[in-house]
């Protein structure tokens, strides 16, 4: 892929760490890597104009992205609307917090027996198979990006392959795909993290070369002005013969997109 980057380098919002970020990637290409880059947007339930909006950007650039689904609240209208590059994975069972007063949230925790939570979990598989039959790859995001132990032990005996969250999680026998990269401040404006951390961050990423994939995780619901302007600087900046963007199952290699056999 190749897109003019210079007007983004000179631009007002330039910084010495986004060109840090610029120059780990010439490094790379350099060094003839190919780093590869992500992206998980989570939450989606229906079309939207957020939606619409990250999808007409992926598009632009050339990025796959996979769609966390909530299986009890996603509707019929969503898979049409859909392109075939799409995938999705699953986002827990309803996304509905079973933690106590003082407790994190989180909806696959050890409030409740395990064997439950596993019923749920291949209930909100079967209904991801039977509505999204063309994106399906059996990749579970926990909500909250939690998940009790007692629980990751069982997701192998319900047809999830793999497993995506955010930090919190590890170490797990099934193959980990966490994002490294989350823009919004969760804890605070709730709008952009400071920029300049965040391009650190990648160049840190880049840095390390091709064999670990660079994640990026998003919230397309949650996006405003300058979340949206972060995430096309770095499709824009990953425009770039270092760079290419995989989904998920061109990561791990067991994870195939489709019911199973």
């Amino acid at each position: 892929m190749n897109s003019p980057l210079n007007s983004s380098l000179n631009s007002p919002l330039s910084s010495p760490m986004k060109q840090a970020f610029r120059a780990a990637l010439d490094h790379a290409h350099d060094r003839g890597e190919r780093l590869r880059f992500w992206l998980r947007d989570d939450d989606a339930t229906e079309p939207s104009a957020p939606l619409e909006r990250l999808l007409d950007l992926c598009a632009g650039h050339g990025v796959p992205p996979v769609l966390a689904v909530i299986p009890a609240r996603a509707r019929a209208d969503l898979a049409p609307a859909l392109p075939a590059w799409v995938r999705v994975a699953q986002h827990g069972w309803a996304h509905q917090n079973h933690a106590g007063p003082g407790e994190k949230m989180q909806e696959l925790g050890p409030q409740r027996p395990a064997p439950q939570v596993l019923s749920e979990l291949a209930q909100g598989l079967d209904r991801l198979r039977g509505l999204f039959p063309d994106h399906l790859i059996e990749l579970l995001v926990p909500p909250w990006n939690r998940i009790a132990p007692e629980v990751m032990d069982g997701l192998p005996g319900i047809g999830i392959r793999a497993l995506s969250a955010y930090g919190k999680v590890t170490t797990t026998a099934l193959p980990l795909l966490n994002p490294q990269i989350d823009p919004i401040d969760w804890h605070g404006s709730r709008s952009l993290h400071d920029a300049d951390r965040l391009w650190h961050k990648l160049a840190l990423a880049a840095a390390q070369g091709e064999e670990r994939p660079i994640g990026i995780l998003t919230h397309h619901l949650d996006h405003d002005a300058a979340i949206w302007a972060f995430l096309e600087e770095v499709m824009t900046l990953t425009d770039h013969p270092a760079c290419r963007w995989v989904a998920p199952d061109d990561i791990i290699p067991g994870l195939i997109t489709g019911s199973p056999d």
